[in-house]
């Protein structure tokens, strides 16, 4: 074999790869971590819930005495906690849905009179379960819980509380959807730029 020939196998050959030079290129976004009043009462809410589930495990199955209090006490936080998730789950609108009519329909005033009616709607709802929620909190007042002389109006005080929250993520959500003329892009139209 030549010299030539050796050149011209060598020139064909698969170069090593260079170093800056990667097969998979992963670019992180830069996270912007906000936190508001219905994140700190669920991590606090969280973090009580926690404690106080692995107290009721630790006297339970360690000291072989468990104590009376904890499984209530865990049974209302866990209550409370759900509906102060329910505001962050509003404030991110990230709410269950059905959309199938939404996204098949183009862009337009009748797509507009639909994000509308269920945002309305949805404010609505919220709406009249605070309402709800400070009646059943109002007549509670007068029953305690069953282990802590503790009047039960507290554990629905906390739920009352998760209710206005989410009506006031609802309003927000609502007035920036006007504000944005009931815009939402389409299923349609994100399919597109793929």
């Amino acid at each position: 074999m030549t010299d030539v020939a050796k050149v011209t196998d060598i020139a064909r050959a698969p170069s090593e790869p260079t170093e800056d030079v990667h097969l998979i290129v992963a670019e992180d976004e830069e996270v912007t971590v906000e936190y508001f009043l219905e994140d700190w009462l669920s991590i606090a809410l969280f973090w009580a819930l926690a404690f106080i589930i692995f107290l009721q495990f630790f006297t339970r199955y360690v000291l072989n005495d468990s104590l009376a209090w904890t499984e209530e006490i865990a049974r209302y936080l866990l209550m409370i906690l759900v509906f102060v998730g329910g505001a962050m789950v509003m404030r991110r609108n990230t709410n269950i849905s059905v959309e199938l009519v939404m996204n098949v329909m183009r862009d337009g005033w009748p797509r507009r009179v639909l994000i509308a009616a269920v945002e309305v709607t949805k404010l609505f709802f919220v709406s009249l379960l605070a309402y709800f929620s400070v009646l059943i909190t109002e007549r509670m007042h007068g029953l305690y819980m069953t282990v802590i002389d503790w009047p039960m109006s507290l554990v629905y005080g906390g739920i009352a509380i998760g209710c206005f929250l989410m009506v006031f993520r609802q309003a927000m959500n609502l007035l920036r959807e006007a504000r944005n003329g009931f815009r939402r892009p389409s299923a349609q139209s994100l399919s597109d730029v793929d």
